[in-house]
């Protein structure tokens, strides 16, 4: 049905809500597919004397597997567990400071993720358990007052790997051809 004026179609709500929901339900698809398929990268830099030697591979699988829960990724396939990467930088004692220690045992840790993958609950929930993982692996429980979390997404453009620099039209495009290939 046409309206009066320019050939225009008439929408009825039943139509635009239909439409809407339509919309919906693709940037689910296009969102999870979206978190499913890009890899955060995480630093830690901690003292040298904080986390015992044969604790480091224990420390990069759990604070990879703790990024990925919050992104949403409840199975993580190959693609996740060999692309997920946590750096470990363990700098000289003397090397970590605050204006109270000359020696301090700060931890800080900086996940970097792709724009927009993790929500405030996945912020609040990785904050929190990066904390647990960094206490119980140092063995000291007054650790997590010493242990900073840095969340930050990569700009616009700034997320790449294969030679290509994602932005959104890139993830979007990959998101879909991800989603079709389901």
């Amino acid at each position: 049905m046409n309206g009066p004026l320019f050939n225009t179609p008439v929408f009825t709500v039943d139509t635009i809500v239909k439409r809407l929901s339509s919309l919906f339900w693709m940037t689910i698809i296009i969102q999870n597919n979206f978190r499913s398929h890009f890899m955060p990268m995480i630093d830690v830099y901690a003292p040298n004397d904080l986390f015992p030697a044969e604790k480091d591979r224990q420390l990069g699988e759990k604070l990879t597997r703790a990024v990925l829960r919050a992104e949403g990724v409840t199975e993580p396939g190959p693609l996740h567990l060999q692309n997920t990467a946590a750096y470990i930088h363990k700098m000289q004692a003397s090397a970590v400071q605050t204006a109270a220690d000359a020696l301090a045992k700060t931890v800080r840790v900086q996940v970097i993720t792709p724009p927009g993958v993790l929500n405030r609950n996945g912020q609040k929930q990785l904050v929190k358990e990066i904390t647990e993982i960094v206490t119980e692996i140092s063995g000291d429980p007054s650790q997590a007052s010493r242990t900073w979390v840095l969340l930050t997404e990569a700009a616009e453009g700034g997320w790449g790997i294969a030679g290509t620099a994602f932005g959104r039209e890139e993830f979007a495009a990959l998101a879909a051809k991800a989603a079709v290939a389901k």
